[in-house]
């Protein structure tokens, strides 16, 4: 009997197991889903009382509306040291592209926000995060703990210095005062001194008898180590820029500035009310996000996973 029920319980505990996953894979996914297939659905689809699970009639209406509502130039950006040639410095060259639909400019805006405060997130905090954890000297632990501090600051706290700091670096309204104040970003710096406390101190040891630079320790030693943890940064990063909505908001005005949610929003406060233009935006924003998950998803598993057995 005891050998039975040995047999028995496993069994029946992966079946649970397997049976309580399958359906919160459903309920997460679920609002990805009616949003895709309500961004095909006609407008009598989306409003009726009874819900349609799937479209009867499938149309690209909601995308039209999207992409002919507003249109913007590709890309514009001040020529450097224009005012030099220009002889003034009010007077500024632009470089201007051609004009497409704006919605694939705010989608150009959101996707190199994001990956810029992806990239220059990962660079300083894996650098800072490894110099707290392996570096000795005054003030450390000081730093750390106002780090630690600084991740229960609400922003909204911060808001005016910070509008009037990008205001005096002539960086308002441009997509660099919202890449920015995410860059030092204090949970990031945190995440990666956990991943380098890991490091063995016997391996940077070895490195600076070998004669090995600060630098070339941190690229060949450190980072391979840390990756796990760069990776899971990445995508917290990623995420967190693409939806602060707060910040856009108040650091971006003009049309051809604005991020794919931001102008989401400002086609539905002029056309009332249309859920199929939000879906259609709404599909759209997010299909950068589920690629950027399923390129760094081994590391985001892997890093989690360190995270927890590191207790």
């Amino acid at each position: 009997m005891e050998n039975k029920n040995s047999i028995k319980h496993p069994s029946a505990y992966k079946i649970i197991s397997i049976v309580v996953i399958v359906i919160l894979a459903i309920l997460f996914t679920f609002p990805l889903y009616w949003i895709i297939t309500g961004s095909f659905k006609t407008n009598a689809a989306i409003n009726s009382t009874t819900p349609i699970w799937w479209p009867k009639e499938w149309t690209l209406a909601n995308y039209q509306k999207l992409f002919s509502r507003q249109t913007a130039p590709l890309f514009q950006f001040n020529i450097p040291f224009s005012s030099l040639i220009t002889g003034s410095r009010d007077l500024k060259l632009t470089l201007t592209g051609p004009t497409v639909p704006a919605a694939v400019r705010w989608l150009i805006n959101t996707v190199f926000m994001a990956i810029m405060s992806m990239i220059l997130t990962c660079i300083t905090a894996s650098m800072a995060g490894y110099a707290l954890a392996k570096k000795r000297f005054v003030g450390r632990q000081l730093l750390f703990t106002l780090i630690v501090c600084a991740m229960a600051l609400p922003k909204q706290v911060i808001l005016i210095p910070l509008l009037r700091e990008m205001s005096s670096l002539n960086l308002y309204n441009t997509i660099w005062a919202v890449i920015f104040p995410i860059v030092g970003w204090p949970f990031g710096v945190f995440l990666m001194k956990q991943f380098s406390e890991g490091v063995p101190s016997e391996m940077l040891e070895a490195a600076q008898i070998d004669g090995a630079s600060e630098a070339k320790t941190f690229l060949q030693i450190v980072v391979p180590m840390i990756k796990p943890g760069i990776g899971a940064l990445a995508i917290f990063t990623f995420i967190n820029s693409w939806n602060d909505y707060f910040m856009q908001l108040i650091m971006l005005s003009s049309t051809s500035n604005l991020t794919i949610s931001l102008g989401i929003a400002k086609l539905q406060a002029e056309n009332a009310t249309d859920f199929g233009l939000i879906m259609a935006g709404a599909a759209l924003a997010a299909l950068p996000i589920i690629i950027v998950f399923l390129l760094f998803q081994k590391y985001f598993t892997k890093g989690i996973t360190m995270g927890a057995v590191k207790g």
